[in-house]
């Protein structure tokens, strides 16, 4: 069984030039011991804790250069927030791919864009044979912090996470997740139950190809050393061609139901293995198929069982899910979409360095832009459904469902939080994220989804990162709280200051301005201490 999705659009998108943002991009020291900065106006006295945020900070090692942007090595930030006052400090992540590349001055470790040149120290048939050597995943974990059984990792998307000190960033343990569970990789955005139950995804490869997995980590841990004992395989999915699975960052998840979305950015398992013999990176085995629907899977969380309808859409890519929530016989899920999925291969740093028109027609008018869409998949579907109609009976949603047979101003958005604590997986009215009128967020936006209102914060030259949600003590209503967002502007040294607004009205209440160079990051975490 099967239903054709459109989904409703929220917003419209307009074109402009693009600034010189070389500075978001590059390499900068890392600062290990709390470093004071200078606020201006008020942070609020009852926030007390540690803002935890993960992203590439050196590009280069000796004369060689990373080619991507998610290539950079790992550094690791942490304002830590008292009375007022905050303090920053940064950490490079002490994985194995930084101490072989710091040790010997050059990139020894491939990356997603980049592929490590045979070692000059060894001779010419050991140079030869090393081509053939199967290309290994690198435990760069650059992209997010995430929480199991009560301890913090950074982690990426392979099969590597570092479990990390919160008050000093210090690198503690490397974890394997294929040492507990039968996958080669996790994305870094896992979803949460109430009772600290985490769900993620990951891809296994077998003799039949490959496969979608959910994985299932329980919430607490019976010793001190442990880390992701009892974590199991919820349910495995086989792809629509399982020699080139999609890719996927993050997933949806409701109350009930996990939400896989099968989309058309594919993975050629074939090119990706053989990458090295032919001289190639990771990136260049992905690539956008357009003549492919998006299909969306639905896994019970109790049983572990999909659904047998599956929810078909036109082709689109999406990397973060807002938010999913089951409401009188629908599923609702909420995404940031584009309508073609290019933009894992544009980001180049050679590219990203350009500046004005050539900027302008490298990357940024290339790229279409992630819109957030809502989607609405009946539940309740059987023989008796009627075809050919529209089955969602939603008051206010532009949104069509249709029974088949068989189985089409601020610019973009990206980097979507809600109040996720109380929230998630329920019905909920407001969401934040970046506004992308460029090729990086240049802009905050809170979304009404009661009123299709929206808030925007937006000054000249500043880049904010993705906005976390922090809610205020005893809050009532869903917007009681503060957003917190570290801004990074390219056209001036050591400008780089963390934000906090009025969740509510989104006007600025105070700014904590870091005297050092912060490059423009990806994702990040609050660890209260109240």
């Amino acid at each position: 069984m099967s239903l054709y999705l459109r989904n409703m659009s929220t917003f419209s998108a307009a074109v402009q030039g693009l600034p010189n943002i070389a500075r978001l991009v590059r390499s900068v020291e890392e600062n290990p011991d709390p470093i004071p900065t200078k606020v201006k106006g008020t942070i609020p006295t009852w926030i007390r804790g540690s803002f935890l945020r993960n992203g590439p900070g050196k590009f280069e090692f000796g004369n060689q250069h990373f080619n991507h942007w998610f290539d950079g090595m790992a550094l690791m930030h942490r304002f830590q927030i008292e009375d007022g006052q905050v303090t920053y400090r940064s950490r490079f992540l002490q994985s194995d791919a930084y101490k072989k590349n710091n040790e010997r001055d050059r990139i020894m470790v491939s990356e997603f864009g980049t592929i490590a040149l045979p070692d000059p120290c060894k001779n010419i048939f050991q140079r030869f044979l090393s081509r053939f050597e199967t290309l290994k995943a690198s435990d760069n974990a650059s992209v997010n912090f995430v929480k199991y059984k009560g301890d913090y990792y950074v982690s990426t998307e392979t099969n590597f996470m570092h479990k990390i000190d919160p008050e000093t960033l210090e690198s503690k343990q490397k974890v394997d997740w294929s040492k507990f569970v039968a996958v080669n990789g996790a994305t870094a955005h896992p979803h949460f139950d109430p009772d600290g139950t985490a769900y993620n995804m990951g891809n296994s490869y077998r003799n039949k190809g490959a496969f979608y997995n959910i994985i299932r980590v329980p919430p607490e841990r019976d010793t001190p050393e442990e880390t992701l004992e009892g974590a199991k395989v919820l349910c495995s999915i086989a792809p629509l061609d399982r020699s080139k699975p999609s890719y996927y960052h993050s997933f949806g998840m409701s109350e009930n139901y996990v939400v896989l979305i099968e989309q058309p950015i594919k993975m050629d398992l074939f090119k990706i293995v053989t990458g090295r013999l032919r001289g190639k990176s990771i990136k260049d085995g992905i690539y956008w198929d357009p003549n492919q629907e998006t299909i969306f899977h639905l896994i019970d969380k109790q049983t572990g069982k999909e659904l047998p309808v599956k929810y078909y859409s036109k082709a689109m890519s999406t990397f973060h899910q807002i938010n999913a929530f089951e409401e009188d016989g629908f599923l609702v899920v909420d995404l940031c979409c584009s309508d073609d999925g290019k933009a894992i291969n544009n980001f180049l740093i050679q590219a990203m360095r350009q500046s004005g028109e050539a900027l302008d027609e490298v990357m940024y008018n290339s790229l279409s832009r992630p819109l957030p869409r809502r989607f609405v998949l009946p539940l309740n579907i059987s023989s008796e459904t009627p075809l050919n109609q529209n089955l969602n009976t939603r008051p206010n949603s532009s949104a069509t469902a249709v029974y088949r047979s068989r189985m089409q101003d601020y610019g973009g958005l990206e980097f979507p939080h809600i109040n996720y604590a109380k929230y998630n997986t329920k019905p909920y009215r407001y969401y934040y994220g970046c506004g992308f009128r460029h090729l990086v967020g240049d802009s905050l936006i809170k979304m009404d989804l009661e009123t299709k209102k929206f808030k925007i914060w937006r000054q000249p030259d500043l880049y904010p990162s993705e906005p976390v949600f922090i809610p205020t003590p005893d809050a009532k209503e869903e917007d009681d709280g503060v957003i917190l967002s570290v801004i990074i502007t390219p056209v001036q040294d050591k400008s780089t200051f963390l934000l906090a607004l009025d969740a509510k009205t989104f006007e600025e209440l105070g700014r904590a301005e870091v005297p050092v160079n912060i490059p423009y990051g990806f994702h990040g975490v609050f660890n209260s201490s109240a």
